[in-house]
This record gives C-alpha cells, structure tokens and sequence, in this order.
C-alpha cells in the first residue's frame, strides 16, 4: 500500500517587531485582522478569521504592508541575510521532492533561483506556499481568494479584510491540541482505509478462493461417486537355460533378461488396443456410462474410443519399476467386483502378449535353422553331383595313368642313356667290331624311339580341352567341397535339434505376485486431501494473478 506524500505544516509566530509596528496604526486603521498563524492555507475562508491579541490592545490592528507569512512557512527572522534563510530552510528537513518541485515552481514563476533551497526563500518570499497541493497556476487564474496582483505581476494577499468589533475567542485550541486532533484524523483515516482494503480482501478471497474450495469440498463430500480399486503385481520371467554359456547366461534369471519385455507389456497394457479389447470383452463403456455415476465421471451414451481412453488413463494406473522388474496394476471402478474381474482380465491380456512375443521369437529360431538346413542340403547334393561328373568324364585315376607314364619315361630315358654310353665306349676303341657297334646303335635308336613315343603320349594327355592334371584338381576340389557340406549340413541338423528343443520350452512366462482381491471400502474420493489440493490451486491462482496485477499497476503508475 502506497500513500500520497503530505507537506508538513508549520506554526507561525510574529515576531515582537512585527507586532510593535502593526500596534500603532491599529489605532486608525479599520482593516480586519490577517488569518491565524495556524491555520492551513486551505482552510482559509472568504472572510478571515479573529487573530488573538493581547489584553492591552482590543483594537485590531491593520494589515501590514508587506506579504503576511502564509500557513506552513517558517518566517526568517528581521534582518536575516539570504544565506541565514537558506541555512534555515536546509534545517527544516525537506525532502528532495519537496525540494524539486519548489525549484519547478519558481521557474514557473519566474523567479531566478540559484539553489533548490534558494527557491524555496523566493516562493516564500512571495506568499506562495511551494508545498501547497492546489496548483499555482489555477490559484493565479481563478483568483477565488481574492488575491492581486501588483505592477510587477506578483500575487498578494488580500488587503481588504473585514474589520471584526470582539475580542478574540479564549477556546481557541493551542497548537498542541490542533495537532494532536490532526494527528487522530489521520489515524483514523488510515485505520478505515485499511479496513476498507481488508473488506475488499475478504470479498476477492471468498470469491475466488473460498467459495471455489467450498463447491469442490461439496462435490467431493456429497456428490462424487466412490470408486473402489484393486491392486495387483505380476513379474515376467525368463526360463533357466541349461545349456546356456557365455555372458548371456550372466543375465539369466535378472530383471535386465526381462527389462523389454516388461516394458512391451505395460505399453500394452495402457494402449486404445487393450481398452478396445477390454470394452468388447467385459463392457468397459457400459459399465462406466451406468445413471447411478455422477455426471463428472460418467460417460456419455455412446461415447467415442477417445472419450473412454481418456477416463481408461484416469482409473488404470500401470507402472513398473525397473530396479525390481515389476509391474503394477490400479484398477478402479464403481463396483468392487467388476474392479476385481477387470484386473484379471487385464491380466489374462498381459499373459498372452508375453506368450505372443516368445512364440514369434521361437517361430523365427526354428524357420533359420530349418532353412539353414535345407541350404546345407542343396549345397552337399551339388558337390556329389559335380564329383560324379568329373569322375565319368575321365578315367577312375588319372593320376595312376600320369605317374605310370612319368615312370616309364624315366626307365627309357636311363636305358637310352646306358646305350648312348655303351655306344661311346664301342666307338673309343681304334679297331671296334663293327657288329656290335651296330647292335648298340640300333639299341638307342630303339629307345629314342619308345621314349618319343611316351612323351607323345604324355603330351597326347595333356593336350585338348582339359589335361589329366588340371581334371585331377578339379576332382580333388569337388571332394574339398563335399566334405565342407557334410560338415555344414550336419551342424545345420544339430542346431535344427537344440532349436526344437528351446522352442519346446516356454521362454517367457508371467507369474502373479499379487493377485487382485476385491476393496470393501471406497479408496476413491479422497475428500480430504482433494479439498485441500483444491484449495491451494486457487490460492495459488489468486496469488499469481494478484502479482501480475500489482506489478503492471505499479508499472502504469512509475
């Protein structure tokens, strides 16, 4: 709460001199008295009001020529320099508003002010009050005071007073006393503006804060329908692998070998396809479209799939916690007993898409290995064949037949060289006889030409299309390769074997934990706590609201 700054009031007291000079021509002047020294300049009337004046002297005395001190002036003192009345106005406590604002007056005025503080002693000066709420401007136009202006445009107090023939009042209140009932009204004005803002609060908080809380408390007490729920727990296993090895084997048994499937589960659990199949089963729609629900939490005659999965999120809670591999179930409904047989039928669900997900796994284990089979087959039945035909397109060993020629090439090739010798040493001899020389030289003619004969042969074998070395590796390359695919085809057939065997086993099964038993007592609404969440969401609205209302007033005002 902000409040309006206020200029501060000062008493005014004539000096002895001011009074010694007015007693004279009081005697002959018929001009009223001036207004009190302490009343407010706003509180001056029409005609002034009876200053008091001592005992001695019942005439009043005239209006001194000079501009009287106005109400919330402190008079300088006669023969005060300018410094000494600055000195003094500095000591009053102004503040730097108060301060500004006489500055920008005397601009108005015309008055050629060396200080802030130099201001304020030329408005007063002047007669004018630099403090004084009303405006200048309007005092000056509208002279509803009856104040002049002299040749020199400066504003003076009314001359013209009327002349009062009694003494001056003796109940007028001292200084103290007018403070004091000032200081009172303020007071109370302040205490009834706060209890108009505290009234004001009070309507804004039962508006939008009470009576919200109140309704909602009332729905929640009275009218909202109880829902009963029913809790249950299941866990999805993996089966021993006894055969297993190897850092998959690690895992067996844990929440990690489980840790998708569980997670597959649940998102099924809370997906349109189990509402759907929820609702054709067991009636999820019907049930919760029944008169005797409220109208908040009913639903409407035939309602969409989205309608009813909105409301399905709301009553199925489905949550699982990873560190434990378990899986959660909340189901709530207005009969305890249809509760109980949603969750078993939900849970029968669950089981099967489990069943579903190890079944295609096992599916897919067995379709590889028989086509793995079967490819091992096809590749060993084509090495046969291609085996047989290189063996019937050629003799039953050809590398008998090469090695037989390749011996007797050698055998010739070692007679050949031991008559070519023969012949030699025949031929050495001065006188040889000449029949032997000749029996020998038809000897290695003989040779040469079996030995020619034999490499014709050898080069006849390995001349053409295919040679007998190149149809000899050839069949030992397709011997290779039978042997691989009889080596293939039996591991194909022994994984064929350990995968009907795991296929024959279930991989993944789900146990319950916690099976779901129907709630005898309404777990739904909690009055209580809702009540109070009601309450402190709207106070929190109201709270945001009333800042944001703040902030943006306090801004326009700046």
């Amino acid at each position: 709460m902000t409040t309006k700054p206020k200029a501060k009031k000062f008493r005014i007291r004539r000096s002895p001199s001011m009074a010694e000079g007015t007693a004279a021509p009081a005697a002959r002047s018929d001009a009223p008295t001036p207004p009190p020294a302490n009343q407010h300049p706003s509180e001056q009337q029409p005609t002034a009001a009876p200053v008091e004046q001592p005992p001695e002297q019942p005439t009043v005395a005239p209006i001194d020529p000079t501009p009287a001190p106005i109400a919330g002036q402190k008079p300088s003192a006669s023969g005060m320099t300018p410094e000494q009345e600055i000195d003094a106005i500095k000591r009053e406590g102004l503040t730097g508003r108060q301060v500004r604002m006489a500055r920008r007056m005397a601009q108005k005025q015309g008055l050629a002010a060396t200080s802030d503080y130099d201001a304020v002693r030329l408005l007063r000066a002047q007669g004018i009050d630099p403090f004084q709420r009303t405006n200048m401007l309007e005092l000056v136009q509208g002279n509803t005071a009856g104040a002049q202006q002299d040749g020199n445009n400066r504003v003076q107090l009314p001359q013209t007073m009327v002349q009062q023939t009694h003494l001056p009042s003796t109940d007028i209140a001292s200084p103290a006393e007018i403070r004091t009932r000032e200081i009172s009204e303020i007071q109370r004005d302040i205490a009834r503006r706060r209890r108009r803002r505290l009234a004001l609060l009070a309507a804004r908080l039962s508006a939008f804060v009470f009576l919200p809380t109140l309704l909602a408390g009332w729905y929640f007490y009275a009218i909202a329908t109880p829902m009963y729920a029913t809790k249950s727990e299941f866990l999805i296993l993996q089966a021993d692998n006894t055969g297993g090895a190897g850092f998959g084997s690690l895992l067996s048994g844990t929440q990690f070998a489980t840790n998708q499937d569980s997670i597959a589960t649940q998102s099924y659990l809370q997906s349109k396809d189990a509402m759907i199949r929820l609702d054709r089963d067991e009636g999820f729609k019907e049930h919760f479209s029944a008169p005797d629900i409220d109208a908040i939490q009913r639903l409407p005659e035939n309602p969409s799939n989205e309608a009813a999965y909105k409301l399905y999120k709301k009553y199925f809670k489905i949550g699982y916690d990873p560190t434990e591999g378990q899986i959660t179930m909340e189901v709530s409904a207005p009969d305890p007993q249809v509760s109980a047989r949603f969750s078993e039928q939900l849970i029968s669900y669950a089981e099967q898409r489990i069943d579903d997900l190890s079944q295609r796994k096992r599916e897919d284990q067995l379709q590889d290995a028989r086509e793995s089979l079967d490819l091992a087959k096809s590749e060993r039945r084509e090495a046969q064949q291609r085996l047989v035909a290189l063996q019937e397109s050629t003799v039953l060993d050809p590398e008998a037949v090469i090695a037989s020629l390749r011996s007797r090439v050698t055998t010739v090739q070692i007679q050949l060289q031991e008559k070519e010798l023969q012949l030699q040493a025949l031929l050495d001899n001065p006188r040889p006889n000449k029949a032997r020389v000749e029996g020998v030289q038809g000897d290695v003619r003989r040779l040469k030409n079996l030995l020619k004969s034999l490499e014709d042969k050898m080069t006849e074998a390995n001349s053409g299309d295919t040679s007998l070395a190149q149809k000899t590796s050839q069949i030992q390359m397709a011997q290779a390769d039978l042997a691989t695919a009889d080596v293939l085809m039996q591991t194909a057939l022994q994984t064929l074997k350990t995968t009907e065997l795991e296929a024959n086993r279930q991989v993944r099964y789900l146990t319950t934990s916690v099976i779901p038993v129907p709630s005898e007592d309404p777990s739904y609404p909690r009055s209580f706590e809702n009540t109070l969440l009601s309450f402190l969401i709207f106070s929190g609205i109201y709270l945001m609201i009333s800042l944001t209302a703040s902030i943006l007033r306090e801004q326009v005002s700046t």
